[in-house]
């Protein structure tokens, strides 16, 4: 199977980009995501994770997050009870609680693994009330959304199945 890593990264741009024009995010907010590897390779959640996805992901999130002034979490997967990786700036604005874990690919999931790999001071948080949130292949983020959300449906409504 080839990962269209181009396709991706372009799909996730348009995905976040609308969901910001559409939810009216503001700088200094946060946007929670949620991601299975797997499912945007069009396996089963949790049984095919990649790297490489990951990091097509998390460069798209990042570069949109930045250009918008939005704070982003990266959501870990159920191995690790759906904490969240921020940056250490998220953490402490937001007053959020850091737990001692370490996500890796296997346990914590592939774009919460690169997320500590490539923020620049990053911590794990227990939960968020996040004003935002991209939920990627059913991760369930629901948890770690302001009380009164509001569902918001996006043009683009998958990445790149198919890989």
């Amino acid at each position: 199977m080839t990962i269209e890593v181009k396709t991706i990264k372009e799909e996730t741009h348009r995905a976040v980009s609308e969901l910001f024009h559409k939810t009216g995010v503001r700088p200094g907010e946060i946007l929670v995501v949620g991601c299975s590897t797997s499912e945007v390779l069009g396996e089963r959640i949790g049984s095919a994770g990649s790297a490489e996805v990951a990091e097509s992901i998390l460069g798209s999130l990042a570069e949109e997050c930045a250009a918008a002034g939005v704070y982003v979490a990266i959501q870990c997967c159920e191995h690790l009870n759906r904490a969240l990786v921020v940056e250490e700036e998220t953490a402490l604005r937001y007053h959020l609680e850091p737990v001692m874990v370490v996500p890796v690919p296997k346990a914590g999931g592939a774009l919460a693994a690169q997320a500590m790999k490539v923020f620049k001071n990053p911590v794990v948080v227990e939960n968020i009330q996040a004003h935002a949130g991209l939920d990627i292949g059913s991760t369930l983020i629901g948890m770690h959304l302001k009380v009164v959300a509001v569902p918001v449906r996006l043009e683009q409504k998958i990445l790149d199945k198919h890989c």
